[in-house]
């Protein structure tokens, strides 16, 4: 899987909306929508602020592991 679609599965499974996500970690929903279609890749603090919401490493969120625990 790849960034876009992590983030989709994360959301689908705690069953948020994009809004939510982007006030909680400070960007515009439009903006979250562009990481979700992969038009736009979110700068590292962003990166961090979503592995930190969704309480998984960043490796799993970029793709490097299936383990949303590793290096956390």
């Amino acid at each position: 899987m790849n960034f876009s679609e992590r983030i989709i599965q994360l959301k689908l499974n705690k069953k948020l909306l994009q809004k939510d996500i982007a006030d909680a970690i400070g960007v515009t929903a439009r903006n979250y929508q562009r990481y979700e279609k992969g038009e736009q890749q979110p700068t590292l603090p962003i990166v961090i602020k979503l592995a930190d919401y969704f309480n998984v490493s960043i490796d799993y969120l970029v793709g490097r592991t299936d383990n949303p625990n590793i290096n956390k």
